[in-house]
């Protein structure tokens, strides 16, 4: 089967190209490289011994989307991750976020409308759920997104169940991720970001090689075991393999419009991931408390019970795996 991804040299798309590819599917990608690099591909194609169509266009285009769809007319499904994703920086530019991350969307049902193409994997997040008390989150927990970011992907949720009402021959996945870390096995493919990291995973990796002096981390008072945030950290060829489980139902049977969390159902905290790190990879990473971040909370974590249970996706990688995977990526990539 072709499969096109949109954003298929980020973080998360790049790793899912892999897989696609070793499921012996076609893949296309699409991405304007905002927030990634074309050596992806490269790294990509030494994996798999094969070089995935490319395309070096923006989903916003509907001209370029057209085109990719013209020239490939047979596309079975297209997995989505374009989108900007930055929380700190949607609060700073919002209308940024709206645009991007709705019209790209709009643009691809549109295009996917008129040449026939009813397969839609979606690249949503844990962060469409409201604040809760209880944990693990699952997918029928109420809804309530607390910064822009969160909110296009909230949006996005309700335009796909709206096209779907509307379109009952439609399939779509909604995959909540929860908080991917970890890089490929080869260390040729990981986390990447531009300038100073947002996320903890690529912050830490930057103090082990001496590029950030320590790492800040924010409250040490949450009511959780050791005082730090906790959330759900899934290696991200786990993820990875979880939109090859959607793609496998799709081939399978009509699913209609289906929701999934993606994530282990275990919470780890600041600390024991400072710790792990530490202690495979050896004392690199020093740390520094400092006043919690406004808007963050104690605990956030997923039941993955409803994914193991249809798609049968069960997490494979350890904590061990998450730590040791990303410092060899950052290790073989520093700057």
């Amino acid at each position: 089967m072709k499969i096109l991804l949109t954003g298929g040299l980020g973080y998360i798309g790049s790793h899912t190209a892999v897989e696609v590819i070793n499921a012996g599917h076609e893949t296309i990608i699409i991405d304007n490289l905002s927030n990634s690099k074309i050596e992806v591909l490269e790294k990509i194609e030494k994996i798999t011994k094969k070089r995935p169509k490319f395309y070096q266009e923006d989903v916003c285009d509907i001209n370029a989307l057209t085109k990719v769809f013209k020239e490939n007319p047979d596309i079975f499904a297209v997995i989505h991750f374009a989108g900007f994703k930055a929380v700190g920086e949607s609060c700073k530019e919002p209308l940024k976020y709206y645009k991007n991350n709705l019209i790209s969307t709009l643009n691809l049902l549109e295009v996917m409308e008129k040449f026939n193409c009813k397969n839609f994997i979606f690249s949503s997040s844990a962060t469409v759920y409201a604040v809760s008390e209880i944990m693990p989150l699952e997918e029928d927990f109420p809804l309530g997104a607390s910064n822009p970011y969160g909110r296009t992907k909230l949006f996005n949720e309700e335009i796909l169940e709206d096209y779907q009402n509307a379109h009952p021959d439609f399939n779509i996945v909604l995959l909540r991720y929860f908080n991917p870390i970890g890089a490929h096995e080869s260390g040729l493919l990981g986390e990447d970001p531009n300038g100073i990291p947002n996320n903890l995973m690529p912050y830490i990796c930057k103090v082990a090689t001496g590029e950030l002096d320590h790492l800040n981390i924010f409250g040490k008072d949450y009511n959780t075991k050791d005082g730090t945030g906790v959330r759900d950290y899934i290696h991200i060829v786990d993820l990875a393999k979880g939109h090859i489980k959607a793609l496998e139902k799709m081939l399978e049977e009509n699913v209609g419009l289906k929701i999934y969390n993606l994530g282990t159902g275990t919470g780890y905290s600041v600390l024991d991931i400072v710790n792990t790190f530490n202690k495979v990879n050896g004392n690199l990473v020093k740390y520094e408390f400092v006043a919690r971040r406004p808007g963050d909370i104690a605990m956030c974590y997923a039941s993955p019970s409803k994914a193991e249970k249809e798609l049968g996706f069960k997490t494979t990688k350890t904590l061990e795996d998450m730590c040791r995977s990303s410092y060899l990526y950052q290790k073989n990539n520093k700057k």
